[in-house]
Parts: structure tokens; C-alpha cells; sequence
């Protein structure tokens, strides 16, 4: 079966990806485009970094809520995981490794790249998961090592699309697998990027 998050090519941004010395694979939330992550990376301003914005068939990488059984979201999950499989593996191929590559999602790209990592660990360069947890209803039980690796993950306690209690799972999940975990919880009532998130992104990023 084809792939359909693979049939647009990534946007990029920033740094030319051949020759970079570390890069960021950018992942955008649900009817969203890789232009509103965009947006965000011009707030974080940090252009000499290499940015890989892959764009979600139909703007949606899985099609129900993130807490809904596994099966209800397939085959478009694992075709989601999939694709962020192949675009590490793109930055890989530009002469970027892992450990100089970092993951940044909001809010559905947030929970797939959380998804992606608890199943798939290894030490990227750090991750920043905006409102967003690992995808299923079940708890979930450490799955290998993400050796040290910064996770940085904020959200707001009203958030109404992710419940704190996900993301605090999912802090928790991280540090179980050995990830150095900072976790942020606002007061935002709208489901945003808020000034302290590109603050930490840029920290993040800047390491």
C-alpha cells in the first residue's frame, strides 16, 4: 500500500540541508500545513539550523483522537510513523546523524513524534513535544532507551484536546526511559504555542 503522507514532498527552511551541521524534523498538528510550523520557527529565529517540514495527507496524519483504541486510527498511524521514519532517514542521508537531529511536534505532530519515540527509541539531539502525548488509551510501559536525550514538553491544564494527564504519562514515560525530561504546565486557554514553549524550544535547540 502507498503512503500517502509521502506523496508531498517536505518543505524546508532554513539552512540547506546538505552541509548542515544539525538539523530539526518539524511536525505539524491536525488541518494544519507545515506553514504554521513555519511560523513558529520564525519566532524561535534560529536560521542557521536545516528544518525538514513534512506535510500530513489531507492536513491529518491519523484520522480520530489520539486516545481512541490503536486500530480506529489505522492505517494512517503507522503510515504517520512511517513517514517520520523515512524523513530522519532523508535528514541521515544529507550527512546530519541522529544525535545532531532534532524532533519538534504541536499538538497531533506532538503526539506522533511521542508515539514514534516510545516505540522507536535512540538518542536524537533533543526533543520539543508541545502539547502532546504517546497515542492510545492504554498506559504504557518503557520500550528501550532514549540515553539521556533532552525532552522538553509543555502544555496548558485546560488544554481541551490533550488532557494534562497524558502528558504527564508521557514525562513520566520518557524518564522511565532514561530521557532528561523538562516539563512545563501553563494556564493557556487557547491550544497554542505560547512565548515560554519558543523560549525552550530555542534553548532546546540552541544546546
Amino acid at each position: 500500500m502507498s503512503n500517502p503522507h509521502l506523496d508531498q514532498p517536505p518543505v524546508r527552511a532554513g539552512a540547506a540541508l546538505a552541509g548542515a551541521r544539525t538539523a530539526a524534523l518539524v511536525v505539524h498538528g491536525r488541518g494544519q500545513t507545515p506553514d504554521y510550523m513555519k511560523a513558529v520557527l520564525d519566532r524561535v529565529a534560529l536560521p542557521g539550523l536545516a528544518y525538514l517540514l513534512p506535510a500530513a495527507a489531507g492536513n491529518t496524519w491519523y484520522p480520530q483522537g489520539f486516545l481512541k483504541p490503536l486500530p480506529d486510527n489505522q492505517p494512517r498511524l503507522d503510515q504517520a510513523l512511517e513517514a517520520m521514519t523515512v524523513m530522519v532517514g532523508r535528514i541521515a542521508s544529507a550527512g546530519v546523524p541522529a544525535d545532531r537531529t532534532f524532533l519538534v511536534g504541536f499538538s497531533q505532530g506532538a503526539c506522533l513524534l511521542s508515539e514514534f519515540l516510545a516505540r522507536s527509541p535512540r538518542r536524537y539531539a533533543g526533543a520539543a513535544l508541545l502539547t502532546g502525548g504517546f497515542i492510545g488509551p492504554d498506559p504504557r510501559s518503557p520500550n528501550g532507551s532514549l540515553a539521556g536525550m533532552p525532552v522538553f514538553l509543555g502544555t496548558s491544564q485546560y488544554d481541551e484536546w490533550v488532557p494534562l494527564s497524558r502528558v504527564e504519562e508521557t514525562a513520566a514515560l520518557f524518564r522511565a526511559m532514561d530521557a532528561d525530561v523538562t516539563f512545563r504546565v501553563y494556564d493557556d486557554r487557547e491550544h497554542l504555542v505560547n512565548d515560554d514553549e519558543i523560549a525552550e524550544v530555542r534553548r532546546l535547540l540552541s544546546s
